[in-house]
Order: C-alpha cells, then structure tokens, then sequence
C-alpha cells in the first residue's frame, strides 16, 4: 500500500500499457467499480483476451492510500497501474 494523492478518477474503462517483470508487455482493461463512498474501485482485466481472466482489483481509499487485491500482478506491476490510474486525465 502507497500513499498517493489521486484527482483525476477513471468514470468508465481506460486501457493501460503494462511492462512485465519477465520482459513481456500487455494492455490491462481499467474497469471502474463499485466501492464504498469516498473510495475508487478499478477492475483489472486483459484488454485483448476472449475470456475475461480477472487481474484482480486496486482500491483507493479516502486519504489516497491504495492496495491490490489480487494475485498476478507483483509489486513493480501493481505500481504501475497505479500510477496509471492517479496520472490518467480523460479525454473531452
């Protein structure tokens, strides 16, 4: 878990460039979900698989604190997606 000051939320899905640990790279689906008030929930998915293989999800918390739950994804991953998630900005 990190500390972390988010202000841009992902209101519906973004796609994220994911770099692998072993040299392997993918698109994660960033899927905005349901979470208690104050929070930000985000799904995390392959974004160009047939089956939708569950990453696991992040969770933001109130004071901007965030926390994987999930299995696949290590820590170098886990905050990379992080960091995609409090940078992203949609587009108008």
């Amino acid at each position: 878990m990190q500390h972390t000051t988010q202000s841009h939320y992902i209101a519906t899905e973004a796609k994220a460039w994911l770099n692998r640990d072993n040299g392997s790279s993918e698109v994660l689906r960033v899927i905005s979900s349901a979470a208690p008030a104050g929070q930000q929930c985000y799904e995390l998915y392959p974004a160009y698989e047939q089956n939708d293989y569950d990453l696991g999800r992040i969770l933001f918390d109130d004071n901007g604190y965030w926390i994987y739950d999930g299995s696949d994804l290590n820590i170098a991953e886990q905050e990379q997606v992080a960091a995609f998630i409090i940078n992203y900005v949609e587009r108008l």
